[in-house]
């Protein structure tokens, strides 16, 4: 089992519940893993063998330029088109952090996490 990773990227986006949220836009940090049996032999050096991390970014950067209510289903819809571009890829974790939420008291970050 082989497992890719992609942490903290980091986009400005507008992803929130209330119009405010939506207006003025925060910042997030996207996580992403997936666990796959190799479809060829890692020995030969070739991306078509494993999952490109670029992929990874640019399904996120893609995603997350759709705004949502939700991050819950940002994250979910990362995770389908993971699965739909790299359909030997058997789990995938994506987990969506928003910086500095707007809330009544200070608070690091929200978090989600879709397991799959």
């Amino acid at each position: 089992m082989v497992e890719i990773n992609l942490n903290g990227a980091e986009f400005f986006a507008f992803h929130g519940y209330y119009p405010e949220e939506q207006l003025l836009g925060s910042k997030f940090l996207v996580d992403i893993s997936v666990g796959f049996e190799p479809t060829g032999d890692l020995a030969e050096d070739e991306l078509l063998n494993t999952v490109n991390y670029e992929q990874l970014y640019n399904i996120a950067c893609e995603e997350m330029k759709i705004t949502r209510k939700l991050i819950e289903t940002v994250a979910q819809a990362i995770a389908d088109i993971i699965k739909q571009k790299f359909p030997f890829v058997e789990n995938t974790r994506v987990s969506i952090q928003k910086i500095n939420p707007p809330l009544k008291g200070k608070v690091g970050h929200s978090s989600v996490v879709i397991l799959g």
